[in-house]
Formats: C-alpha cells, sequence, structure tokens
C-alpha cells in the first residue's frame, strides 16, 4: 500500500524532537558550565606552574651618566637608558600616564578582562594587538617576557601580571614600567626621554610634559612631533587631550588649571655628546678612577671584573670638572697653541698637549686636556706618564733638602741663599769621590757660585745634580712619592734629578698642588660623587696628611715665585697682560732632545701642569718637536706657559698672594707689568742643551729655554719687544733661533734635561 501521509509529520516530528532532545537548554548549559571548569582548571595549573620569571636582561641594561661638577649633564655612555627611583618622577607625571594607559590601575588586581579578552579573541584570529593591557601586563611584557605576539605569551601575561599584582606594590610596578618603556629617540625610561624630548631630568617634568611623554607611548616614532607629519601632530594632540581630560576625570587635576594649559612642543633632537672632543677623556679618567676604587673597596676582585662592573652601567658619575674651566682652558689650548700649528708643516702633526687644572684646597681636577679629540687620538695626555717632566723636578730635590735639613758637601745648610758651583759638566762629588756624572748645563754655560735661588731660575744642571747627591737620592725619590709622583721602579741614581723619570700632567700637578696646599698631600680627584642603584662606592679625601713641612713647602713656593719674576717664566708669565696681579710660582722644563716641554705653576687658588709632547704621528713614537708651531725649539717658557697663562689668568682672581711662612725663601719680590725690572743676566734660555746664537755677554749664560715662537709672528699674549729687559738682546727677542747643530745631541748624557 502506498505510504500515508501521516506518516510523514510525525517523523519529521520525531526528528525534530530527537534533535531538541540532543540540544537541551540543560545540556548546553552544563556543556557550557564544564567548559568554564575545564577552563578554570586549566588556568589554575597555569597558575600554579608558571612563575615570576627573572627580568630580561636587555630590560635591565643601562648606560652611565657623567656629570659636570654643578649637576648639569656631561654626557651618556652605553645603552640609553637610566634607572630612576619612583621618586625622581613628580606625582602628577605619575598620574599622567596612568591616566593615558589605565585609569583603574590603583584598584584593578593587574589585568583587566575584558581588555586581555579582547586581546586575545583579536590575536586567535589575527587582527593583531588592540589595546587592553594594564600598566602592570604591558611592564611585564617588557620586563619579564617579549614583544611576541602569540597565545602562549598572552596566557603567561595574564599569570605573571596577577602573581606580580600580589608581591609588588602599585609604586614597584609603575616605576618598573616607567623605567622599561620605549619612547622615541633613542630613550628607554622615562628619565631618558625627558632629556631626549625636554632637555631636563624626570624630576623637573611638569604635568603638560608628563601628558606628551604618556600620550607618546602610544605610538612613540608617530608622534614625535619633531617627525610627525600633520596626522600625527593632530593624532598626538588629540591623545594629549584625552590624557588631561582623564586626569580631570580622576579628580588628580583642577579643571581651571587644565583648562588653562597649552600644549608643550618638544626641543628639536640633539645629536649626543658622545665621546667626541675632551669627553671621553673625561669619560676614561672617571672610569678608571671608579674602578680604581671598587677593588680598593673589595667590590671587585680584580681591575678586569671592575671593568666589567662599570660597563654594566647604571652609575651616575658626578665629576669634579667644572664646565667653565673646563671651556677657559680647551680655548687656552686652541689660542695659543693649535691656533701656531701649520697642517703643510710636517712636524706640527706631531705635537700632542696635555694639561690638569687642580684646586690644591679640596685636591678636585676642575679642568683637564686629554688630546685634539678623542676619536682621534685615543691616549689621555693629561694622564700618560712615558715623557719626561724634565726641569719640572727640580723643585723636588729642593724640596727635599730642606724637608731633610740636608747640608752641602762642606756641611752648609742647604736654603734658597746657599751657593753652588754652577760650572757645566762639573763632576758630582759625594764625600769627594766621583760618582761618575757630570752634567752639562744649557749652552754648556757656566755660572760659578750661585745660589740656589739663581740656580732655579735659571735651571742650572750642575747645581741640582749636586743637591740631589747632597740630599741622597734615595731621599729625593722618597720626597717625590710623597709629594705624588710614581717612583716604584725609579732608581735612586744622580740623573734622576734632570728629571729623566716618566711623569704624567696629573701626577706633576699632584706635586705642586701639594707645595701649594703647604706640604698637605694632594692627590687630585677626578670623581667627586658615584652612584648606583645596587652598589655603594665612596672616595676618599684628596687632601691628606702632612707630608713635607708648612715650612719646607712655602720656602719652594717662594723659591718658584723668582722663576716667574726673575727667570724662565717672564715673558709668557710675569709680563702677560693679562696677569691681573696674580702671585705665581711655577717651573719651566724642556726635555732631552725637546722630546717633551712643561710649564708646571700655581697661584694660591689654583694649580695647573701643561705639557706638550712630541708623538710620531704614524708610529706613535717619541720624537723630538724642533720647528714646530714655527719656532726653533718648543720650550717650556714658549707654548706651555702661555697655554697656561691664558687659561689661569682667566679663572682666577685678581691680587691674590700667597701665604707663606717662611724665613728661607729669597724670590725676587713679584713685578706687575707693564713695567718689568730690567736684570743684568739673560733670562730666557732653553732648558734643552742647543747652543744659543747669541754672542757672548758679560752675564752668565742662562739655562732655559728661549720662546718658541719668533717675536715677527703673531703672539697674542707676548708683550711688546720695543723695550728691551736686558742691556743685550736675550735669546727670546732673537728673531731666529738656529736648528740644533749636528752631533750636539751627542754631547747630552743618557737622561740629561733641563
Amino acid at each position: 500500500m502506498g505510504r500515508t501521509e501521516e506518516g510523514t509529520p510525525r517523523q519529521r516530528a520525531g526528528g525534530r524532537g530527537g534533535i531538541r532532545r540532543l540540544f537541551t537548554w540543560k545540556k548546553l548549559l552544563g556543556t557550557f558550565l564544564g567548559l568554564c571548569l575545564l577552563g578554570m582548571g586549566a588556568f589554575v595549573a597555569l597558575y600554579m606552574v608558571i612563575d615570576i620569571p627573572e627580568g630580561n636582561a636587555d630590560a635591565q641594561r643601562q648606560g652611565n651618566v657623567y656629570r659636570y661638577s654643578d649637576g648639569s649633564l656631561m654626557t651618556r655612555h652605553g645603552y640609553p637608558r637610566e634607572i630612576v627611583d619612583l621618586s625622581r618622577v613628580p606625582q602628577d607625571v605619575r598620574h599622567a600616564f596612568v591616566a593615558a594607559e589605565n585609569k583603574t590601575f590603583y584598584d584593578d588586581a593587574g589585568i583587566d578582562l575584558k581588555g586581555t579578552a579582547r586581546g586575545v579573541f583579536n590575536t586567535v584570529t589575527g587582527k593583531g594587538a588592540q589595546g587592553g593591557s594594564t600598566i602592570t601586563q604591558q611592564y611585564v611584557k617588557n620586563y619579564y617576557l617579549t614583544q611576541d605576539r602569540t597565545v602562549s605569551r598572552k596566557l603567561k601575561e595574564i599569570v605573571i601580571s596577577l602573581k606580580l599584582d600580589r608581591e609588588k606594590t602599585k609604586d614597584e610596578i609603575l616605576a618598573g614600567y616607567l623605567n622599561t618603556s620605549f619612547y622615541g629617540r633613542g630613550a628607554y625610561g622615562i628619565q631618558a626621554a625627558a632629556q631626549a624630548y625636554y632637555q631636563v631630568d624626570s624630576d623637573d617634568l611638569t604635568i603638560e610634559q608628563g601628558a606628551y611623554l604618556a600620550a607618546l607611548l602610544q605610538a612613540p616614532n608617530q608622534y614625535d612631533w619633531a617627525v610627525a607629519g600633520d596626522n600625527g601632530k593632530k593624532l598626538v594632540q588629540q591623545r594629549w587631550n584625552y590624557v588631561l581630560d582623564n586626569m580631570v576625570e580622576k579628580e588628580w587635576l583642577d579643571p581651571a588649571e587644565r583648562a588653562g594649559m597649552n600644549f608643550p612642543v618638544p626641543e628639536e633632537p640633539t645629536p649626543s655628546a658622545g665621546l667626541q672632543g675632551q669627553i671621553g677623556y673625561l669619560v676614561e679618567a672617571a672610569d678608571e678612577a671608579l674602578e680604581t676604587r671598587l677593588v680598593a673597596e673589595g667590590t671587585a676582585e680584580d681591575a678586569d671584573q671592575a671593568r666589567a662592573l662599570v660597563e654594566e652601567g647604571g652609575w651616575t658619575l658626578t665629576l669634579n670638572i667644572d664646565k667653565d674651566k673646563q671651556a677657559a682652558l680647551e680655548d687656552a689650548v686652541a689660542s695659543q697653541l693649535t691656533s701656531a700649528l701649520d697642517p703643510d708643516r710636517e712636524v706640527d702633526a706631531d705635537v700632542q698637549a696635555g694639561a690638569v687644572s687642580v684646586d690644591p684646597e679640596t685636591g678636585a681636577v676642575v679642568a683637564m686636556y686629554g688630546g685634539v679629540d678623542y676619536l682621534e687620538h685615543f691616549v689621555n695626555n693629561a694622564t700618560r706618564d712615558d715623557y719626561q717632566p724634565a726641569s719640572t723636578f727640580k723643585p723636588v730635590i729642593l724640596a727635599a733638602a730642606l724637608e731633610e735639613g740636608a747640608s752641602t758637601q762642606s756641611g752648609v745648610p742647604i736654603t734658597a741663599s746657599t751657593h753652588y758651583d754652577g760650572t757645566s759638566e762639573r763632576p758630582v762629588v759625594d764625600n769627594g769621590v766621583q760618582v761618575g756624572f757630570a752634567p752639562e748645563n744649557e749652552d754648556d754655560g757656566s755660572y760659578g757660585q750661585i745660589t740656589v735661588q739663581e740656580a732655579m731660575n735659571r735651571s742650572v744642571n750642575s747645581a741640582f745634580a749636586q743637591m740631589g747627591v747632597d740630599v741622597g737620592m734615595s731621599r729625593v725619590l722618597e720626597t717625590a712619592g710623597k709629594l705624588g709622583m710614581d717612583m716604584d721602579g725609579v732608581e735612586p741614581v744622580p740623573a734622576q734629578t734632570l728629571g729623566s723619570m716618566g711623569a704624567s700632567p696629573l701626577r706633576m700637578a699632584a706635586v705642586y698642588a701639594t707645595l701649594d696646599n703647604h706640604g698637605r698631600q694632594v692627590t687630585p680627584a677626578i670623581v667627586k660623587s658615584a652612584e648606583h642603584a645596587t652598589r655603594a662606592v665612596s672616595f676618599p679625601d684628596p687632601v691628606g696628611a702632612q707630608v713635607i713641612s708648612r715650612e719646607a713647602a712655602d720656602t719652594v713656593t717662594s723659591v718658584l715665585t723668582g722663576v716667574v719674576d726673575d727667570g724662565t717664566a717672564r715673558s709668557s708669565v710675569r709680563d702677560n697682560p693679562l696677569r691681573a696681579g696674580q702671585q705665581v710660582a711655577g717651573k719651566t722644563g724642556t726635555s732631552d732632545d725637546n722630546k717633551s716641554a712643561w710649564f708646571a705653576g700655581y697661584t694660591p687658588e689654583l694649580v695647573t701642569t701643561v705639557g706638550l709632547f712630541g708623538e710620531d704621528a704614524e708610529t706613535g713614537g717619541q720624537v723630538p718637536m724642533y720647528g714646530a708651531g714655527g719656532v726653533a725649539r718648543v720650550d717650556g717658557g714658549g707654548f706651555p706657559a702661555r697655554i697656561w697663562a691664558a687659561y689661569m689668568f682667566g679663572v682666577t682672581d685678581s691680587g691674590i698672594e700667597f701665604d707663606l711662612e717662611t724665613t728661607r725663601g729669597a724670590a725676587a719680590p713679584p713685578v706687575t707689568p707693564p713695567a718689568p725690572e730690567p736684570t743684568p743676566t739673560p733670562t730666557e734660555e732653553p732648558d734643552t742643551a742647543t747652543p744659543s746664537e747669541e754672542e757672548p755677554t758679560s752675564a752668565p749664560p742662562t739655562s732655559e729655554e728661549p720662546t718658541e715662537e719668533p717675536t715677527e709672528e703673531p703672539a697674542p699674549l707676548e708683550p711688546s719687544p720695543d723695550p728691551p729687559v736686558d742691556p743685550e738682546p736675550t735669546a727670546e727677542e732673537s728673531p731666529e733661533e738656529p736648528p740644533l747643530p749636528v752631533g750636539v745631541e751627542d754631547l747630552v748624557h743618557p737622561g740629561e734635561h733641563v
């Protein structure tokens, strides 16, 4: 029989009923609840398994910050981040970031469920990340995880955020977020961002500036005002307004104050100070000082570990460098030396300059010149000790004699008025026995009986060689060590009286600063303080104990004023038109074969040593400087003394005089230019063993160099040569200096200097 019509509806009804029975609301609810329980179980398992990991090394990387003595920024070196404590971020600026990124930050449990669900969904469906993360989650992503956009990374982020919120305070989390975020312009962390966009420290950010930095985080490169297009500028201003409006909504900002705010246009990007010019030398010297202290305090086991700790970053080093004095020293080198060097004159490329300026009362290194440019010449000429200090060592011999109460071979106590035989190549004797050393004086000049004062003024080698033996060379070197020189490995032989050991401008500054400080030891310090979040380091007082008596130190100072007032530094220092009545003590020096030239001098308030060094521009070896700067010979009374004067007379007070406690000084009284007192003897002869072109006069020859520049060449700090100083023309007034005669270097004893 055929199929009945009734059967079809029933079958259909039965089918629909089966589906209804399969998908009843109870079963659907049960399935949903089961999935929820399964998800909760899985999440609990994840919560139990996932721990808060160690922070990313990259997220903790920092550079070092270097500041001048007044706290102003010198440079940053290393990774572009400086982690700062939250206390260094104004409260209003903190609120700006919370208003921008997570208004419920102070109340939530570390996550935003709705936002997180939206983020997971967008990730799964390939729509990309679309906000929703709390500040805690963003910090977790920056510091503990990666920027990968995967479901597993998002789940880890949620779990870690929940745990982190329970273990850390909101302030700790906010500080971590501010310090790990990227703000554009190569800046990581709010401190670097504040400097990059507004050239201020985070402490000094205004509400408006903070709101801009908070808005910037949404799209750092697009919202950087310096590179943003019209649309980017429009969007960032909208975002900035959004931040401030949210602050008003949260009652963190008064509406009336908000209404009066204007958009704070950021500063134009400025290139990093980097390490160019003198900065690199200062940074290197500061790093070395810090490394030395880390080893001394036991924080590091050796120099390699100390270097690693410094390079790890996170240090803020405040240097003793005075910004104005540093600029003045650089200007002095440029005006007095660099301007005289000719790139077409081959020898001029071999001239290197180094200088150090020290406050004798505090030991602070207030200025340092390391070379033409750290990126061109990596050796710091201010700290290198491979050149000889020459006659600048002679005051050490006198200091040892005075301190030890030494006497001549005939038993006469050594004072400034004691006479010595100044005959050139006079054999040095010890208890009547020749010691095998007979140094030649400059130009082989013989002075006969000459006082110690005159011998210092004219740098008479034979007199000081004998004095060194009279005192005892071991005692001389011991005194040199007390005054600040490094005497390790230096043999106590008479040749050392001519300054034949190596010494740096920094070391010689220590010697003269100790003399200036009346015998209290001064160890020049370039670092004022060093701060680190996880390490502490302290620096000793640069001014130490009394190492020689005040009378001995003050007597040497008195004698050294004679070198300026009636000796080899008259032209460049005493008669300098920039001088304003400052009393000056100092000593010139030029080493064997004109490989180095020095002037070390001081006023009551400042010590500065300047050295010029002949260094082969290609090989780095030591070479003579004859002819450099257009002069026959580079000597201590020329370029070094003029650099010293141009700098010192611009940064020291006028009319200051030494407070000396001595009855044994015999220096000529200071003379104020422009009316120098005539003297019967020539006074500006070179320190080297180069014969003079001058005709003999009735006065004995000098032992110091002529000025390096002929008078017809420009020399802005030279006095007019029209009124003669001496009855006969001196070497310094001669328009030309002859070249060193062939073979004359063979006449100089090894290690002989003046």
